[in-house]
């Protein structure tokens, strides 16, 4: 990768819906070379996908939580059991495995604070993995990004 495709990929993380003719007279190529980094950038896995970004508030699932989940067991089929389980669950927007003290850290995107009682009655307790777990509120996002520091 070199610094062309890094003001592509910067680019692209600020507005994927930029076409590769407005990439290629930002960066003075051809619409032709753009392209071509493009694909080979997606087809070495840089470019994960693309999506839409929506605004929480908007779409009413504004209350965030970080969960932070101790498993019961730290074994491989534990780990992979609660990992399979927790990527069913569609109120989880990003689990993170830890080191320290807990072992994993949902961010649970959810309408209310009942809404986040039935998640956690419902779906998130119900796993035989957990041995506990420790929420924490989001007051105010400060700042949040999916943009990587290129």
């Amino acid at each position: 990768m070199d610094a062309i495709d890094k003001k592509i990929l910067k680019q692209l993380q600020q507005n994927s819906k930029l076409t590769t003719k407005a990439l290629a007279t930002e960066l003075g190529l051809s619409v032709t070379a753009v392209y071509e980094r493009i694909r080979r950038l997606e087809r070495s896995g840089v470019i994960l996908k693309y999506v839409a970004l929506l605004d929480p508030e908007k779409v009413a699932l504004d209350f965030r939580v970080f969960c932070q989940v101790k498993l019961n067991q730290h074994v491989q089929s534990q780990i992979r059991a609660f990992e399979k389980e927790v990527g069913r669950m569609e109120e989880v927007v990003s689990c993170y495995h830890l080191g320290g003290e807990y072992d994993y850290l949902l961010e649970i995107c959810v309408r209310d604070m009942g809404a986040y009682r039935e998640f956690m009655v419902s779906k998130l307790t119900t796993s035989n993995h957990i041995g506990s777990t420790h929420s924490a509120f989001v007051i105010k996002s400060v700042k949040q990004t999916h943009e990587l520091p290129l």
